[in-house]
């Protein structure tokens, strides 16, 4: 089977935190926002922007969201996608929502695992990330701001 990646734009943060940690007001959600809570620890992936130097965090990273792969009992998924990135020598953090497998690369390594998932026949696509329109943040607020008065 093959797949298509959806590359986003946004540069992501993983970030560690210790076990129990609030989730920061920095913390910012982007393409992915993920809390992932151990008895070890506590790991965030977020939008990078806002990250502060002094906190333990990966940086500088490109999200690929696998399309093609909803059925997260399919055997083989990751393997086939991260034996190329592999065998050329790219790092990778992985997430698994639900509904789809994510696949996380430095960003200077980006073109290159794109161009590796090609070779192999796989389809790599710009995504679009979705944004709120000025619009829905305003009815957002508004309505926020009518159940704050009752």
């Amino acid at each position: 089977m093959t797949y298509t990646l959806q590359q986003f734009p946004e540069k992501l943060a993983v970030v560690k935190l210790p076990p129990g940690a609030e989730i920061p007001a920095w913390a910012e959600s982007a393409s992915l926002f993920s809390i992932t809570a151990t008895a070890l620890e506590t790991s965030l992936v977020c939008a990078g922007r806002d990250v502060p130097t002094k906190v333990v965090a990966r940086k500088g990273l490109t999200g690929f969201a696998v399309e093609g792969a909803e059925d997260n009992q399919q055997a083989g998924v990751l393997v086939q996608l991260l034996a190329p990135l592999a065998e050329e020598g790219i790092s990778v953090f992985t997430i698994s929502t639900f509904s789809t497998n994510w696949i996380l690369v430095p960003l200077e390594q980006a073109d290159a695992a794109a161009e590796a998932w090609r070779r192999r026949g796989e389809t790599v696509e710009v995504a679009t990330p979705v944004t709120p329109t000025r619009q829905s943040r305003q009815s957002k607020q508004s309505g926020q701001s009518k159940k704050d008065k009752r």
